[in-house]
């Protein structure tokens, strides 16, 4: 496969190679089973960590926002140590490069470490843009290598960290294919075939059913093969309740208000103190209390699997390097071993379990639409059954669930939802499926519509962060309004 251009014309490069990026992402059977190097039928159980790592960008560099340099947040805080927690900066830098430090060392020490690893675009491109190739040469050396690159998995996500729930559909999808294009240009289309799993920004699982169903169809199209959820942001299907095997993989079921359906698999996040679980490698510690499990009339070794930042807090930066490297020397070639996602999932298939073996699930509060709702309705029903819900039930909500589920991603932020509204609906009637993507206007116009649905705009609330994104938004419509 030919080689794409990390950025073009100053943007990174997030769009325009569709027909090689599906080439790379269609399914060609297991990536990782043949290098795995685990004994599987010897292990009682095992666990996954992951590690978030994002930094959004920014309009910043000058008292005038409208003339400001679009900068990485990391940038920002660098230039600018003696504010808050800034002084962190170079230790956030550190964050995103030692696994390429950590991995090459355990292997040649005989090990078999494991760890997944989830980057936004929007940092991708920051670090890039600061000209920290250290970053990538580190990176690169864990990904592509075949001596390393069976311990690192590589989780899609969305290229500007943007919460499904309330992003347009058609925009998520968009993001999406961004951050697997921007991933093949950094470390080539090669890499993204290994490429199988998806992680939710901020883990928003959408539960408005027909924005839940374009969520899941968005990664199948896209050849993801599983998702990982947070366990309150879904339920069981049948009754509504709390998952019972939360070790075990499930089939996320999403259903839309024309009775269409689509499934992909779903790993269960669990609750708890996300940093600070995967800081102190609490995953291992749990799956060393469990057995093997019964599925599909198999005995199976559970997978007890965690996410979370992985550069922010003291625990991260400070406890989490001694405590992954102790716990990856002790855990390698034991009954309950380190173990990627990808390589279970690929283990189970090979012995026979497929993926309507697994439990089914759905979205949050989604059992109470379907006592009063029939899928094929129709929209206009859907919405009035959703209307009662909330009349009754302050407590129902069709906002999605996350590991933030005490925030909303909508109450409170009408003032920049909708100029993000509004620069979404001007991308569609003007460049979306009207311009090649290959156009240097179209990949301008993406990449400003893509950073004004970055998260952070709305969860550091009111202030500074809404003005960065009225101020990208303002940019795109100019952009859109004079060059198409």
């Amino acid at each position: 496969m030919s080689k794409l251009p990390e950025s073009v014309d100053g943007i990174p490069n997030i769009c325009g190679a569709e027909e090689q990026v599906a080439a790379a992402t269609a399914d060609k059977g297991p990536v990782y089973l043949k290098e795995s190097g685990i004994d599987f039928a010897r292990i009682k159980s095992a666990f996954a960590i992951a590690l978030h790592m994002h930094q959004p960008l920014i309009v910043s560099g000058t008292g005038d926002l409208g003339a400001a340099e679009v900068i990485s947040n990391l940038k920002y805080m660098m230039d600018n140590p003696h504010i808050g927690d800034n002084h962190n900066a170079p230790v956030f830098h550190w964050c995103y490069t030692r696994m390429g430090e950590f991995i090459p060392q355990l292997v040649q020490d005989g090990k078999q470490p494991r760890v997944m690893l989830d980057y936004s675009g929007c940092l991708l491109h920051g670090l890039r843009h600061m000209g920290l190739d250290d970053v990538f040469d580190n990176l690169r050396r864990i990904t592509c290598d075949p001596a390393y690159r069976r311990c690192a998995e590589w989780l899609g996500t969305a290229w500007g960290h943007a919460v499904a729930p309330s992003t347009p559909a058609q925009d998520f999808r968009l993001h999406v294919k961004a951050w697997q294009h921007h991933f093949a240009a950094i470390f080539g289309l090669e890499a993204l075939e290994r490429v199988k799993g998806f992680s939710p920004p901020e883990m928003a699982l959408p539960n408005h059913p027909d924005v839940a169903y374009e969520f899941v169809c968005t990664l199948k199209d896209c050849g993801y093969r599983w998702v990982l959820v947070q366990e309150h942001s879904v339920e069981c299907l049948e009754d509504g309740g709390s998952l019972q095997q939360r070790h075990l993989p499930h089939r996320l079921v999403a259903k839309n208000s024309e009775g269409e359906s689509a499934s992909i698999i779903a790993i269960i996040k669990t609750q708890g103190s996300d940093t600070k679980l995967v800081a102190q490698m609490q995953p291992y510690y749990e799956a060393k209390g469990l057995g093997r499990m019964p599925l599909a009339g198999r005995q199976v070794p559970p997978l007890v699997t965690q996410i979370g930042d992985g550069e922010n807090g003291g625990v991260m930066m400070n406890e989490f390097p001694s405590k992954f490297l102790e716990v990856m020397r002790e855990a390698s070639g034991s009954e309950t071993p380190p173990m990627n996602v990808t390589e279970y999932l690929e283990y189970l298939a090979e012995i026979g379990i497929r993926e309507t073996d697994f439990p089914p699930l759905q979205p949050l509060h989604q059992k109470r639409i379907w006592e009063r709702f029939q899928p094929g309705q129709g929209r206009e029903r859907l919405e009035n059954v959703l209307a009662e819900l909330r009349s009754q039930d302050h407590r129902f909500h069709m906002e999605g669930g996350s590991w933030t589920n005490n925030l909303s991603w909508v109450r409170g932020y009408e003032n920049v939802l909708g100029p993000m509204e509004s620069v979404s609906a001007r991308f569609a009637e003007r460049a979306l499926g009207k311009v090649s993507t290959r156009e240097p206007r179209y990949r301008n116009a993406l990449f400003y519509l893509l950073l004004t649905q970055t998260s952070c705009y709305r969860y550091w609330g009111q202030g500074i962060w809404t003005e960065y994104a009225r101020e990208l938004c303002r940019r795109a419509s100019d952009i859109l309004a004079h060059d198409f």
